[in-house]
């Protein structure tokens, strides 16, 4: 388990395991990781603006800031809230308040998830006729918030931008790839349940090979592709991402992904 990680136990299937959360970079260069730490993990059924973020303040300068708050993936289905541990008292409102709502809810949505799993399996002889893909209104996604740039100052800070972009969608447990996986002819690869993305974040433009080594690697698992650059895509790229429905993004100095295509367009205005 990574030094920071912590064990996380889904109350829906009661599935452990490992949790380590990931490092965003401070404005002073260095990096910040949310303090989770041991205790129930909440079934997220629906975000707010309010709770999608935790307040972490860098041990290097003393700055505070919002990142989002640690989420992870149960080969359940369940999505879970780990709780995140406060700096100091005087935090309790902003971090601890999430945690102690958390705890309390952690009986009554662990029972609400479970019987939505169990309700198409309470009479073999009479299946449910709602299909489980489906969210039913209670469980309905709420309206994204803003997302929220952080200027980009090195390639770091692009890859940064591309996670925290990839987790604004809503794809879960967004990771770079391992030394193990399949590394890209150049940039660095992310990856999380249901999408590979491709990061080019030197000042260069985007090859065709790229392109097309990031959609194959993609199908090759039966996710959605996606491509982000720190300068751009060259025409031949352009051309064949629109074939292939790969989305392009363009990450400009603020730290704002610029869709460049119908497939990023349609991503952006969706999400996962």
């Amino acid at each position: 388990m990574a030094k920071d990680g912590v064990l996380v136990r889904c109350p829906v299937c009661r599935h452990e395991q490992a949790y380590a959360p990931p490092a965003f970079p401070c404005v002073c260069g260095r990096p910040v990781v949310p303090p989770v730490r041991h205790g129930p993990a909440v079934p997220l059924t629906h975000r707010t603006g309010a709770d999608a973020w935790v307040t972490v303040r860098c041990a290097a300068c003393g700055r505070t800031a919002d990142w989002p708050r640690p989420e992870l993936g149960c080969a359940c289905g369940t999505v879970l809230r780990v709780a995140v541990e406060p700096h100091e008292a005087d935090e309790g409102a902003v971090v601890g308040e999430g945690v102690e709502q958390d705890e309390a809810a952690v009986t009554d949505e662990a029972a609400a998830v479970t019987e939505d799993h169990k309700s198409a399996d309470d009479d073999a002889g009479h299946p449910s006729l709602t299909p489980s893909h489906i969210p039913l209104p209670r469980t309905a996604p709420t309206p994204r918030p803003a997302f929220r740039p952080l200027p980009v100052r090195s390639a770091g800070d692009a890859v940064t931008t591309a996670a925290l972009y990839l987790r604004w969608l809503g794809y879960e447990d967004v990771r770079e790839a391992g030394p193990d996986e399949e590394r890209p002819p150049s940039g660095t690869r992310l990856a999380a349940l249901g999408v590979l993305a491709q990061v080019e974040p030197a000042v260069r433009e985007t090859s065709l090979r790229d392109v097309e080594c990031a959609w194959l690697t993609a199908m090759a698992h039966s996710v959605t592709c996606v491509c982000f650059a720190l300068c751009d895509f060259t025409p031949a790229a352009r051309d064949r991402a629109d074939e292939l429905d790969v989305a392009l993004f363009r990450i400009d100095l603020s730290g704002t992904p610029e869709p460049l295509n119908g497939a990023a367009d349609e991503l952006a205005a969706t999400g996962a």
